[in-house]
């Protein structure tokens, strides 16, 4: 479905990232890449390299293809999870960073260990790397080639080569220096090549007559799209409960996701200064208010076009057929981009976490800057294998793969942020209870879940998270113990800048405004 000017503008695309990749990873001079500078890029990332790379690496096919999924089936309340998370990152930027920058960790099981023990790093880096290489990368790979097959007619198996391929190629010399700095085109791309879908898809649907007229008719149309809260009688009120999704769980899973998520984190652990950090988050949050427009909206109109999709999850990539030559080439560059950025960033958390966390433990002799780089590299390529294979076998019967990650995703989260949160502002919880946390969190999910099938999972999430704090704190109180990591409050800066302050106050006056519209 490519013509050949739609090849040669993914070729341009492909040739210019490998290309700057390579331009931002070189040294200066003799100096060799360390550590820091694989792993953190040096510690010098600029705000806008951070808040591009923090939504590069968050949008990716599991969003694009997933949320218009979610958008042709549920409607525009699936947008939830973009704006609710606009906020948290305000929230993230302002109490919980400046904590992890204060311990200048370069991992979140490191931060663990300092806090807690051993066992409690061991056991989180172990669940991370099997979460992110058998859920995380291995979505992106499938949901990617899903789109090279249904738009270019890539064959499924070589659509996952060459996404997993391509992105080790870029990025596998550069470590994060390469991926973030490269972000900021890949945004660019992204924003630009998402809103020409939406714009035209709306002016289809408006018969020519722009995308005013396009919007007013989806709204005449497919009015029950629009509820941005969900009432109990409807058909998705399971995947979205309500209420629930502004005061419940959704709140925890979007606070594991920016707060503690090794994958999205690491950015801000690599700014210059704290100040260029929280910049940096600010800029990311207002791309999140942009985001609805470019991964839902495309869903909602294909709904209106063609009701008649196979799964929900086509509905992206058969938009991408609908689009003119040259701007399908543009459009299908953009994804690329969201994909390969994605797979790009996953598979350097993943060499971290290795590295950093799980191979000293495994070879605890001491190794040079040098060996730990290689064995960051060699993690890459081992992980993006692994997920190439498990691929099919685990998401090919799934026909919305973005609800099917929240799901399985809320089983741990409620665990790991009883585990930071308590950690990070409560000084007497102990070792022993955040282990029991992280366990808790997994049977209470899997017993509500067998026992109460209809509870809908955020609502499950927010439950488990209450039951998992109560066992920590019972524990903790019980059988008191020492807590020399607890990272003294007192010593850290919370306080933020006029600038994002001001931001801040814009973020929720725009995301109240949109419920109140919506609701």
């Amino acid at each position: 479905m490519l013509s050949t000017l739609d090849l040669s503008i993914v070729a341009i695309y492909a040739i210019a990232l490998f290309a700057l990749a390579q331009w931002v990873s070189r040294e200066k001079g003799d100096h060799e890449k360390d550590a820091s500078d694989y792993f953190l890029a040096g510690k010098s990332l600029p705000w806008w390299a951070i808040g591009a790379s923090l939504i590069a690496a968050n949008i990716s096919a599991e969003q694009i293809i997933g949320m218009s999924g979610s958008g042709y089936a549920i409607g525009l309340a699936i947008a939830s999870y973009e704006w609710m998370a606009a906020i948290t990152l305000i929230l993230v930027g302002k109490y919980l960073l400046p904590v992890f920058l204060k311990t200048g960790i370069y991992t979140m099981p490191q931060f663990l260990e300092q806090r807690y023990d051993h066992r409690v790093r061991m056991v989180m880096a172990s669940f991370w790397l099997g979460v992110y290489v058998l859920v995380n990368l291995t979505s992106i790979l499938w949901l990617g080639a899903l789109a090279l097959g249904t738009v270019a007619g890539v064959d499924q198996t070589l659509g996952l080569v060459l996404l997993g391929s391509f992105a080790i190629a870029y990025s596998l010399y550069g470590g994060l220096k390469a991926v973030a700095l490269t972000d900021i085109l890949q945004v660019v791309l992204l924003v630009a090549g998402g809103l020409m879908i939406t714009w035209i898809l709306l002016d289809q649907i408006g018969a020519g007559q722009g995308v005013f007229a396009g919007f007013n008719s989806l709204l005449e149309n497919a009015p029950e799209k629009f509820d941005m809260i969900l009432s109990k009688d409807n058909p998705h009120y399971a995947s979205l409960p309500g209420i629930s999704v502004l005061v419940g769980g959704m709140w925890i899973m979007n606070v594991s996701y920016w707060g503690f998520n090794q994958y999205i984190i690491q950015r801000a652990l690599a700014a210059k200064s704290p100040d260029e950090a929280q910049k940096g988050i600010v800029f990311a949050a207002f791309l999140k208010l942009l985001m609805p427009v470019i991964v839902v909206l495309p869903g909602i109109a294909m709904f209106a076009l063609d009701a008649q999709l196979t799964t929900p999850d086509q509905a992206y990539p058969a938009a991408m057929t609908l689009l003119p030559t040259g701007i399908k080439g543009l459009v299908f560059a953009a994804l690329l981009a969201a994909i390969v950025s994605s797979l790009a960033s996953m598979c350097n958390s993943i060499s971290t976490i290795f590295t950093v966390d799980v191979y000293p433990y495994l070879s605890p002799s001491k190794h040079s800057e040098h060996t730990r780089v290689n064995i960051g590299r060699i993690t890459s390529v081992t992980a993006m294998i692994i997920a190439a294979v498990v691929a099919e076998p685990l998401l090919g019967k799934f026909d919305q793969a973005f609800q099917y990650i929240q799901e399985f995703t809320g089983f741990f989260t409620p665990g790991i942020v009883v585990i930071f949160l308590l950690g990070m502002f409560w000084r007497r919880t102990t070792a022993t209870a955040a282990l029991l946390a992280a366990i808790s969190s997994a049977v209470f999910s899997l017993a509500l879940k067998l026992l109460w099938p209809e509870l809908p999972f955020i609502d499950r999430v927010g439950l488990v998270f209450l039951a998992c704090v109560a066992i920590a704190v019972t524990w903790s109180i019980m059988r008191p113990k020492a807590t020399p990591g607890f990272v003294e409050l007192g010593d850290v800066r919370f306080s933020t800048s006029t600038g994002f302050n001001i931001s801040a106050v814009i973020v929720v006056l725009i995301l109240g405004a949109l419920y109140v519209t919506w609701w």
